[in-house]
């Protein structure tokens, strides 16, 4: 049978339109995952301890708001870490109160999260007046104080209506700003490349090509900020319920403190009512810093390697002294 295509016109090859192979794609996904090392295990360690004793930890202990005659018992076998000035049990409290400050975290990150990506992602890409419109708000916002801001806007709230969401959305209105200038910056470089042009030219839908082609590459960033933005809120939050301006319907790690200082505990040197806070809250962002560290790798592949080089030369080392005892 004649072979039709030896005796056509030679090939000529058609126009290749720039887009992204799936075993490319695959690989992309791959490296946004973090390496596993001491530093990202001990905050992964420390972070699924403290989420699962605030989960779980209210459904096995006794009610926190129970008054008993021993105040400020120390310690025992009744009471794990003691009682406070009218009885209540403090290891009860401390599960409660975990509870709702990671709730606030929670929450704070989430709104905070997609604040950012709203101002920085989309307006960067629509151009025009719609970026320099939201890039003027965010720098307004980032100008403005944070912790003082937020004193203010809880301090005009009244008391009765201060719960979770509102502390929550006072905290995330304030803490937005600074991931949603990186957003932008990053999207400003992500939308004239080649397979966002591509993807322009084929007729795509602007949020197709957003949530498609240019958000992937921003997951890195918007986790980064994810987790910072809870490491703030919880930190915000204990700052702002002990000066009394917390959520007042609420059991948090902040209002613990409150009551801890009111109650004079440092003066009575009841160390179990207000060191354990104070060490969940400072244990847990330490475990959130190392993770966010990690994801620095993935921002940032300098670090990455950097520290691949620095095993390198480690193993070279141990190479080159295995060698001169051997000779």
């Amino acid at each position: 049978m004649t072979n039709l295509t030896s005796t056509t016109a030679p090939d000529i090859a058609a126009p290749t339109v720039p887009t992204r192979a799936s075993g490319a794609s695959r690989s992309a996904w791959r490296s946004m995952i973090p390496t596993l090392t001491p530093a990202l295990g001990i905050g992964l360690g420390l972070t699924g301890l403290i989420v699962l004793f605030g989960v779980l930890g209210p459904l096995l202990v006794q009610d926190p708001t129970v008054i008993r005659n021993s105040g400020l018992a120390g310690p025992s076998a009744d009471h794990w870490l003691g009682t406070t000035q009218t009885g209540q049990d403090v290891f009860a409290q401390l599960a409660f109160a975990t509870r709702g400050s990671l709730q606030i975290g929670l929450l704070v990150g989430v709104l905070a999260t997609l604040l950012s990506a709203f101002f920085g992602i989309f307006g960067a890409y629509a151009g025009g007046f719609a970026d320099e419109a939201f890039s003027l708000f965010s720098n307004v916002i980032l100008v403005i104080p944070g912790l003082p801001l937020v004193i203010v806007i809880s301090g005009f709230v009244p008391r009765e209506q201060r719960g979770l969401w509102t502390i929550a959305v006072v905290l995330a209105i304030t803490g937005w700003a600074a991931a949603s200038r990186v957003l932008r910056a990053q999207t400003l470089s992500i939308r004239n490349r080649d397979y966002v042009s591509a993807a322009r030219v084929a007729g795509e839908r602007s949020w197709r090509v957003i949530g498609v082609e240019i958000l992937p590459n921003l997951l890195p960033v918007l986790a980064s900020q994810f987790v910072f933005a809870v490491i703030s809120a919880i930190l915000s939050e204990a700052g702002l319920s002990f000066l009394g301006l917390g959520a007042s319907n609420s059991s948090t790690l902040g209002n613990m403190l409150f009551y801890a200082q009111n109650g004079f505990a440092l003066q009575l040197q009841a160390w179990w009512w207000f060191i354990p806070p104070g060490l969940i809250i400072a244990l847990f962002g330490c475990g959130l810093s190392l993770i966010n560290f990690s994801i620095d790798e993935i921002i940032n592949p300098k670090l990455r390697n950097v520290r691949l080089y620095r095993k390198r030369d480690r193993l070279a080392q141990k190479t080159a002294a295995r060698a001169r005892k051997a000779s």
